[in-house]
């Protein structure tokens, strides 16, 4: 979509509609597709949930990058010294419709969670995914869980799609879910993507300030936030102690940079 149309649907309010309306085009173009089916033996959601956590209809990049964020999740963790079935609990935070999530079907010693802002990909994962508990969540926090349930928490290309004060806010509420020494672990958009800001944008990322796209358009892919590491690691996630920093580390959400945080 073009920037002059963006704005254009921005100054008339209609900016959030029409991307959605935009998304479910692709996946009509999608729907008469034969979907493959996946190696793991679990169902397929629709196109129209595979595109709001894709932005593609590609069954095949659906499944394989859920994959890939799952090594990438596991081997984050094991540089660690820990094990994803030694967790107690975890939480898939940004769920969609269980790209991820479903990777962890054969935990049976860890309790499996899943919380997302689209209340139809939630009721997918209830439906077809009964071996995790999944709750939908606002835009904004809180989520329906105690103080300190889950040893692990990660959130992959969530903060990559959310104004500031989202942010921030979403980041108290995780931090509040982390037991003692527990982990979080999230990826967003840097330095690779620095050169596809205007000059503006790069001479405010260069000085560790966020840059964030369509706020108006929070929750969406359109919504695109770009983080440098010295913002994360001195606002965003200050309250935190880093495990790592791995740039463009983030297999499964291709370039974006990979972040390890410990709760103190």
């Amino acid at each position: 979509m073009k920037a002059a149309a963006l704005d254009l649907l921005r100054r008339v309010g209609l900016l959030r509609p029409a991307y959605r309306a935009y998304e479910a085009l692709n996946a009509l173009r999608a729907a008469g597709r034969p979907a493959p089916a996946a190696r793991d033996g679990l169902p397929v959601p629709p196109p129209r949930l595979i595109v709001r956590v894709a932005g593609t209809a590609d069954v095949d990049w659906f499944l394989e990058s859920g994959r890939l964020a799952a090594e990438t999740v596991q081997a984050s963790l094991a540089r660690h010294g820990r094990r994803i079935d030694e967790l107690g609990a975890l939480l898939d935070f940004g769920c969609g419709c269980g790209r991820v999530t479903r990777r962890w079907v054969d935990l049976d010693r860890t309790a499996v969670h899943g919380a997302d802002a689209n209340e139809q990909a939630v009721a997918w994962c209830r439906a077809n995914l009964p071996f995790a508990r999944f709750v939908s969540n606002g835009l904004a926090p809180p989520l329906r869980y105690a103080d300190e349930s889950f040893d692990l928490v990660y959130t992959l290309s969530v903060f990559t799609h959310l104004p500031e004060h989202l942010q921030l806010a979403w980041m108290r509420e995780l931090e509040r879910l982390l037991r003692p020494g527990g982990l979080l672990l999230l990826t967003t958009h840097g330095e690779r993507y620095r050169e596809r800001l205007s000059p503006a944008e790069q001479a405010a990322f260069d000085a560790g300030r966020l840059v964030v796209r369509w706020p108006e358009a929070a929750g969406t892919n359109l919504c695109s936030a770009f983080h440098p590491p010295s913002y994360v690691k001195e606002k965003l996630a200050a309250r935190l102690d880093l495990a790592e920093l791995v740039p463009e580390g983030a297999k499964g959400n291709p370039h974006q940079d990979l972040y390890l945080f410990r709760r103190r």
